[in-house]
């Protein structure tokens, strides 16, 4: 199994990066998150999976371990292959997707090309148990209401989220502004609407 790979990035397209080491290029499929973030002539490090077929041998790159575990994960699901999973994770960066799967937001996951509202649908209920969103660090550098705070009995949190709806936002995107303000479940609904306001234009 290749680990991963390093050495100098000399070619790129929508589909795959060519990675030189010591006079060998390997072509790396990989998203359009790792790919935009790759500058050629410049050393990169990209964390690889192995996908074998009967008529199919690609390597697939990234350049976290986290944007591969998710891609391991996506496999998982009922009707991914890899093609699929790389255009979810070109579609959606990691925390996007985090939130989408937690919140059940299938709209932003299905605008994925391929996957379909049935598809965004069964990755929902096939990974929510196995994304966390302590996974991703958030809440380390500030204090944050936990996820399950969130979906609890605080109508101010619901009324919050009902209303960034409302206004046109996502599911995901909502549940992840509200995710963001320090102490939501102590104000009331108007100030913690203020505050994810503000944070959702950051976002």
């Amino acid at each position: 199994m290749i680990s991963y790979i390093k050495g100098t990035a000399v070619y790129a397209n929508e589909e795959y990066i060519v990675v030189d080491n010591r006079g060998m290029g390997y072509e790396v499929r990989t998203s359009a998150a790792t790919c935009g973030q790759i500058h050629m002539g410049e050393e990169v490090t990209l964390y690889t999976y192995l996908y074998v077929r009967e008529d199919l041998l690609a390597l697939y790159g990234f350049l976290s371990r986290e944007e591969l575990r998710v891609f391991r994960l996506l496999l998982g699901v009922s009707g991914i292959g890899p093609k699929v999973a790389v255009s979810i994770l070109s579609t959606l960066s990691v925390e996007d997707l985090y939130y989408a799967v937690v919140s059940e937001d299938a709209k932003s996951i299905a605008r994925t090309p391929g996957i379909g509202p049935k598809g965004a649908r069964r990755l929902i209920i096939e990974l929510k148990d196995k994304l966390d969103l302590a996974d991703l660090g958030i809440g380390k550098e500030e204090e944050v209401p936990a996820a399950a705070d969130l979906t609890g009995d605080g109508s101010q949190i619901t009324d919050t989220m009902d209303a960034l709806i409302a206004l046109g936002y996502s599911n995901g995107e909502a549940y992840r502004a509200v995710h963001k303000v320090p102490g939501a479940e102590n104000m009331d609904a108007e100030q913690l609407l203020k505050e994810a306001l503000k944070r959702i234009m950051t976002l």
